[in-house]
Formats: structure tokens, C-alpha cells, sequence
């Protein structure tokens, strides 16, 4: 479930607790409406740990090592035989 489903469970609980009147025999419905908001809480509050948790750049753990020995070409557009 995405972030949009979440959103809309919360409006969907909100909706049920706040702005209907409905009497149904052996439902709470203002029970049901809170329990669908903690439930689009958790979940916001879950895809956006997993959302931050993606976004981390870790460094590479080896280090890159030049060989001095090895020929250094340029790649400048200049040097390689054209335009001289």
C-alpha cells in the first residue's frame, strides 16, 4: 500500500468518525473510522521510513587508486588526433 492509499484511509476513517450519522445494528462505526486512521497512520508512517531509508547515499567502501605507471589519456576532444 502507497502513500496514497494510506491518505485515503485516513479520510475514508475520518469521514466514518466525524461526519456521518449511520446506525447499524452491531457496527460501531465511529470504531471503525478510528481504527482505519491508526491504521493509515502506521502505514504513512512506515512508507516514509522506507522512502528515507532509500534516499541514504553510503560511499563506496573501496578506495579507487590511480597507477601512476599507466598512460593518462584525455579525452578533451583536442588531444586525441583530431583538430591539430
Amino acid at each position: 500500500m502507497g502513500l496514497g492509499g494510506c491518505i485515503i484511509l485516513i479520510a475514508v476513517g475520518a469521514i466514518l468518525t466525524f461526519a456521518t450519522d449511520w446506525d447499524m445494528q452491531g457496527v460501531n462505526l465511529d470504531l471503525v473510522g478510528v481504527i482505519l486512521m491508526i491504521v493509515g497512520l502506521i502505514g504513512v508512517s512506515t512508507f516514509s521510513s522506507i522512502a528515507r531509508r532509500r534516499r541514504v547515499v553510503v560511499p563506496p567502501t573501496t578506495p579507487v587508486v590511480e597507477d601512476p605507471a599507466a598512460p593518462h589519456h584525455r579525452r578533451d576532444g583536442y588531444s586525441d588526433g583530431y583538430g591539430v
